[in-house]
């Protein structure tokens, strides 16, 4: 299964942008779907942007002109462009790569809003 490696979380002020990573183990160009997921402890996993092979994203409305997802297929990375954060954008995001074959997610990494 292919292996996920997320980074670049951290504390920001609300209104501060973060940009998240995600590196996969194999070329995602033969990956059907790619997205970022969010969890808050108690709470279900929420989907947060989706980018398909043919570039076309998703979003959560909560996060409509606020988030940018894109897809790297040379270097085998999807990114999140997080800017204007709230900090009810605080959570764990997770990266998730999904085709006929596999279900995929990364470790997770931590997005914290101060106030």
């Amino acid at each position: 299964q292919v292996q996920l490696v997320e980074s670049g979380g951290g504390l920001v002020q609300a209104g501060g942008s973060l940009r998240l990573s995600c590196v996969a183990s194999v070329n995602i160009h033969n990956i059907f779907t790619m997205a970022w997921y969010r969890q808050v402890p108690g709470k279900q996993r929420e989907l947060v942007a989706t980018i398909f092979s043919n570039y076309i994203a998703n979003y959560a409305d909560s996060v409509k002109g606020r988030f940018t997802i894109s897809r790297d297929n040379a270097k085998s990375t999807v990114y999140l462009q997080m800017n204007s954060l709230k900090p009810e954008d605080t959570g764990v995001y997770y990266c998730n790569a999904r085709n006929t074959y596999y279900n995929a997610w990364g470790q997770g990494t931590q997005v914290t809003v101060s106030s």
